[in-house]
């Protein structure tokens, strides 16, 4: 089987990986044009800074927990009381330049995590590679962070 072109992924607890942000593990399933980055995200854990990606969009879907944050525009960051709270289900579209972070994270019931699936597109180069990937996490923010 060629791993390299693989288009079955299972669910499996060994596949996620810690990243450099205590809380957080990943996995990340890449195609030509897309890319998933499964979250799993330890409840209660601090989220990200905000930030943009003028080269990719992101759509985003909580699956457990629930996702309280900050998403604005093209035009400016969203203001500190400009605050949202998704739960199982709900989706958030990051269009390329859109402004969003400042998150913080709700545990489930069950896993106490808050797992959540963000598509990029197109694939984001940081993410493909592990050592970039794990210090894209702790690095100072930036306008594609």
């Amino acid at each position: 089987m060629d791993l390299s072109r693989q288009t079955v992924f299972f669910l499996d607890d060994e596949a996620f990986v810690e990243t450099a942000r205590p809380g957080f593990r990943r996995r990340v399933i890449t195609g030509d044009g897309l890319q998933l980055c499964f979250w799993r995200i330890a409840g209660g854990t601090p989220g990200s800074y905000l930030h943009n990606h003028p080269d990719h969009e992101q759509l985003g879907i909580v699956v457990r927990g629930g996702l309280d944050f900050r998403i604005g525009d093209e035009s400016r960051p969203p203001e500190p009381d400009e605050r949202v709270v998704l739960g199982p289900g709900d989706s958030y579209l990051a269009y390329r330049g859109v402004w969003h972070g400042d998150s913080v994270f709700v545990g489930d019931e069950e896993h106490d995590e808050c797992w959540i699936l963000d598509v990029f597109a197109p694939p984001r180069q940081d993410l493909l590679e592990a050592d970039a990937a794990a210090t894209w996490a702790v690095t100072e923010p930036s306008t594609d962070g």
